[in-house]
């Protein structure tokens, strides 16, 4: 009966995503909404941004096994990017009025900038959507026994369809419809586990010893390394499409600016919840924990939950994984049309071309991100590194194209050649400073010496 429920309501998602399809009339409409999306829809897909595996199953892992401070990166990062976004980048940003984010690194640098930008952009999302194939498979594995590879390439087919056909029109519909089932599932599942447990003081006065530690101890090494989890998220996802696609989706500024504040919020609060289940899940259920930290959760309410709880709560499950997917096969699907291919071409692309362009290119990222699931099947790594690529390359360039005057072409690059290669470097060595810390701190000095010795060109200071 589950499992009937659960492809039922797959299916029903799948005919939603296909009945959005009816509002996309243009490439605008497919990548961006129109730019027509209300609070209610903009708010539901911020919040949908990250709220997908990472943080039902690999936060409530992580946290399990290393308290509060295993999971600063998810949930604390991601609310901490949504709120810098509203408080520094959107008001520049909105008022640009572009397609995509490389089209914004094009306004402030140039095309060859903008190049670079979107082929550094583009493979920090495979690791992203593989995050969430593997964790849609596993779900549906727990549910129905099909296998990890079968599993990840059915997952794959449900949520490119949708995606295929509505774009961002049927990504903001059903992760409205997504965020109402995750908050109801979670609410109530957390409900049942405080229940059971007889209170929720009982939980956490069985938590393990550091548990509720938000601070490291003072020594750099500690002090180095939360920071830089709070740096993976909170920067790295900031010059990301899948934010930028969201944020300008809304119908205004000020729509976009409540939708950011109140998406943070509802992180925040929401992502917790795992982790309050997972605690209780582990207290009352210890030898589900042994076997494998992060299906805890679904082999709790499989064994443990009513026929309706299950259906909640892989409910649940599905509309978060799913919501987090579908952005993050658009926003490279938009990056390779708009910024690598369509410039590649020298000539202007009619909106039908552009708009199949962008749905061939769904299929593309859908294939590689398929094979690299099938590859690793680390939730929590595969998010995290895939936002690394980001922050040591992307955030320095992007914010100080935004607020300093004096960056150039010649800045942005050199920046982004000194964040990587220097990541690529530290990445595999046990320093104090972690390797993305550092990257980034090179990333500001190159962009510093690349600016004052290639500065910029004086025609493209006034057109910019």
């Amino acid at each position: 009966m589950l499992a009937f429920a659960i492809i039922g309501y797959l299916l029903l998602t799948m005919l939603l995503g296909a009945w959005a399809s009816r509002w996309v009339k243009n490439s605008k409409d497919f990548m961006l909404a129109g730019r027509q999306l209300p609070l209610f829809l903009s708010a539901s897909a911020l919040f949908a941004t990250w709220f997908g595996s990472e943080t039902i199953f690999g936060a409530s892992s992580e946290y399990l096994e290393h308290g509060l401070l295993g999971v600063i990166e998810d949930p604390f990062g991601g609310a901490l990017c949504l709120l810098l976004f509203g408080l520094f980048y959107l008001k520049p940003i909105y008022r640009m009025n572009l397609m995509t984010l490389g089209d914004v690194f094009r306004k402030l640098y140039g095309r060859k900038v903008e190049l670079v930008t979107a082929i550094f952009m583009v493979p920090a999302y495979f690791g992203f959507v593989a995050a969430q194939l593997v964790a849609l498979s596993l779900l549906l594995g727990a549910i129905t026994g099909l296998s990890l590879t079968t599993g990840i390439i059915l997952s794959a087919f449900i949520v490119v369809f949708y995606t295929f056909l509505g774009g961002m029109w049927a990504i903001s519909i059903t992760d409205f419809v997504q965020t109402l089932i995750i908050i109801i599932g979670l609410v109530w599942v957390a409900t049942l586990i405080v229940i059971k447990a007889g209170g929720i003081m009982p939980i956490l006065s069985q938590a393990p010893e550091g548990s509720f530690t938000f601070f490291p101890p003072p020594e750099p090494r500690a002090w180095f390394t939360y920071l830089g989890a709070w740096a993976i998220l909170g920067l790295g996802s900031i010059p990301s499409q899948d934010i930028y696609q969201r944020v300008m989706s809304a119908k205004s500024e000020r729509v976009a600016s409540m939708s950011l504040y109140l998406a943070a919020a509802f992180y925040l609060t929401f992502g917790l919840f795992p982790l309050l289940i997972a605690l209780g899940a582990k207290i009352l259920y210890p030898e589900l924990y042994l076997t494998n930290p992060q299906m805890l959760l679904p082999e709790m309410v499989l064994q443990h939950g009513g026929l309706a709880m299950q259906i909640i709560f892989f409910g649940a499950l599905c509309s978060a994984i799913m919501s987090t997917t579908s952005s993050v096969l658009l926003a490279p699907a938009a990056i390779i049309g708009e910024n690598i291919i369509k410039p590649a071409l020298k000539r202007n692309l009619s909106d039908p071309k552009l708009l199949l362009l962008l749905r061939m290119n769904i299929l593309l990222v859908a294939v590689i991100a398929t094979s690299l699931a099938s590859w690793s099947s680390n939730i929590y790594e595969l998010v995290g590194e895939s936002s690394m690529l980001l922050l040591v390359s992307l955030f320095v360039p992007l914010t100080a194209g935004l607020y300093w005057k004096r960056s150039s072409p010649g800045g942005a690059l050199v920046s982004i050649g000194f964040g990587l290669v220097c990541y690529l470097i530290l990445y595999s060595k046990a320093l104090m400073v972690p390797a993305h810390l550092t990257a980034t701190a090179v990333s500001a000095l190159g962009m510093i010496l690349g600016s004052l010795y290639f500065p910029k060109d004086p025609q493209h200071a006034s057109l910019s």
